[in-house]
Formats: structure tokens, C-alpha cells, sequence
């Protein structure tokens, strides 16, 4: 019996708990712990019923998410995770568990994410984690990541496909109503701010022009000069002003118009990449999955379908 041990996050109790093999049997047997007999949350108190001395046999630790505003991590709690993995048990984190699991130490040098929010932060604190912040869970072997709550229940789908078999896996997906896998990765949940400029600016104007003008073929020649500029010069102080190239700004301004068009109308893919500034469809499939990580028609699905 694999023996799959959880701080306190429902989605691994929800899928390790329900899972059964074709004669019936339970493979999994699921313990909430936690560092202390009371973990409150910002909405309600739990009590796990065993503490981190139940780490000491698990096959699988899942680290929960936890609060922004929560302190750093008990250093009984990171001392039980690094001597867990030093015995060679399988540790995974949901959504801003990966904070926790990067504290570590056991993250540097391996790949992960985590809830798209957090991401920037994420990587200003552990620099020497490489971070991919548009994908729904990284599997490094013995320790994953997943991005946000439902990701959470794609990384758990996958651990148990990979420890009993798709058809098994299969079936405790459609026990929690969800598909096994789904198309495409965290990128396509992501709002794209705008990237602000200085109030009073000399670009801000030029930005609204922008805006109001993405189904035309913009240059940046045509920015520059709408700005009064040279292209060197006009490059040089947008990346100044946003962190980015005008081209890369455009390129996320007609993605966010596409998404909008996508989500609130019945428009054509054709008829949007005319109107979001692509020029044809085919390079709007093509730019807009490379930003978004998903295709147009798979993105109106998920948002649209939704609504």
C-alpha cells in the first residue's frame, strides 16, 4: 500500500482518496499532518490528526498552498521535508507550496512553478530555481510542482497514472469530474497587464493611439514617427519606460484584444485576427499560442464555453 501523506488541501484527499485498482482495492491510504494540532487559514481552522513525525514513513509528501500573508515556513517543517527527500520520498507541491518546497533548498538547479500571481515573486526569491511559469505542473522524478488549485489535481491525475497506469488514472479523473489531461498549460490563464508607463509620459499617448489602432498594420517606423522619434531612440526609451520592446508590446496588446474578442463574441478566427492585427489567421494561431500556450479555438472552449 503506497502511503501518501498531506498537510491539509483537499484536492490530494479528493483524488489519492478515491482512487481504486479494477479488483476494488484502495492502493493509496491519505494522512492529513501539519506542524501543529491547530492550522488556521484565512477562512477556517483545520486540525490535522497526525503530526510531522507521519512524514517519517510516507512514499508521497504534498505540500498545500499556503497564505500570502503567512510567514515563512517553520524550520521543523523544512527540516522534515529535506530529510524526507534525503530518504528518497516523493515530495510535490500545489499552487504557493512550491514557496515552501523552494525553502528548502531541494528546488535549486531543478525546474518548477507555481500560481501564475506569484511567479515574479517566486523568482526574486529563489534565483537559482528555474522558474516556467506557463505550464500546469513540472515532474522532476522525485519532486514536482504544480501551478494553481486545479493544476494541483493535474500533477496528482499524473503521479497516479505514473505510479498505477493510465486506465487507473483514468477513471479517478472521471471520479473528480475532470479530464485526464488538459490542453495547453498556465499561460493561457494569465491576464497580460499592461506594462504602465509614467503618467504624463510622452509615450502614453502613443500607447492609446496603439490600442485604438491594432487592426492596422503597425510599424515601428509608424510608432516611432507618431511619437516624434527616431526608431533608436523611440526603442530605447519605451524599453526605458516598460521593460519591453514596442514590438513585444504590441504583440501582447493585439493577444489581450484577441482574448476579449474571443471570450465576449461569436466572431471568426479569421475575422478576430483581422480585427486584433494579425494580418491572417494563420499567424494569429501561431503568435497567439505562443503567448497564451493554447490555441484560439481551445481558449474561447475553456473561457467562453464557461460563462
Amino acid at each position: 500500500m503506497d502511503e501518501t501523506v498531506v498537510f491539509d488541501m483537499a484536492v490530494p484527499v479528493e483524488v489519492f482518496g478515491r482512487v481504486r485498482l479494477p479488483d476494488g482495492r484502495r492502493p493509496y491510504r491519505v494522512r492529513a499532518c501539519g506542524p501543529q494540532p491547530h492550522v488556521s487559514t484565512e477562512i477556517f481552522t483545520i486540525h490535522p490528526p497526525w503530526g510531522l513525525e507521519a512524514l517519517t514513513d510516507a512514499d508521497t509528501i504534498i505540500v498545500p498552498g499556503r497564505s500570502e500573508t503567512a510567514g515563512p515556513p517553520s524550520t521543523d517543517v523544512l527540516e522534515a521535508l529535506r530529510d524526507a527527500a534525503a530518504r528518497g520520498t516523493r515530495i510535490a507541491s500545489i499552487c504557493g507550496g512550491a514557496f515552501i518546497l523552494a525553502a528548502t533548498g531541494l528546488l535549486d538547479g531543478l525546474a518548477a512553478t507555481t500560481h501564475w500571481t506569484a511567479a515574479e515573486h517566486f523568482a526574486e526569491m529563489f534565483p537559482k530555481v528555474e522558474l516556467r511559469p506557463d505550464v500546469l505542473y513540472v515532474d522532476n522524478g522525485q519532486l514536482l510542482t504544480s501551478a494553481g488549485a486545479s493544476a494541483g489535481l493535474d500533477l496528482c491525475l499524473h503521479m497516479v497514472r505514473r505510479d498505477l497506469g493510465s486506465a487507473v488514472a483514468a477513471d479517478a479523473a472521471r471520479l473528480a469530474v475532470t479530464p485526464l489531461e488538459r490542453e495547453g498549460g498556465q499561460a493561457q490563464y494569465i491576464v497580460h497587464e499592461r506594462h504602465p508607463v509614467p503618467r504624463g509620459s510622452l509615450l502614453e499617448p502613443t500607447l492609446a493611439w496603439i490600442e485604438d489602432h491594432l487592426g492596422e498594420d503597425l510599424t515601428l517606423e509608424a510608432m516611432a514617427a507618431r511619437c516624434g522619434m527616431s526608431t533608436r531612440t523611440f526603442s530605447r526609451r519605451f524599453r526605458e519606460h516598460t521593460g519591453t520592446t514596442p514590438l513585444q508590446w504590441l504583440l501582447r496588446a493585439r493577444v489581450r484584444r484577441a482574448q476579449y474578442l474571443l471570450e465576449h463574441t461569436d466572431h471568426s478566427v479569421e475575422r478576430i485576427a483581422a480585427q486584433a492585427g494579425f494580418g491572417s489567421a494563420t499567424a494569429f494561431r501561431e503568435r497567439f499560442k505562443r503567448v497564451a500556450g493554447t490555441t484560439p479555438h481551445a481558449y474561447r472552449a475553456a473561457f467562453r464555453g464557461s460563462r
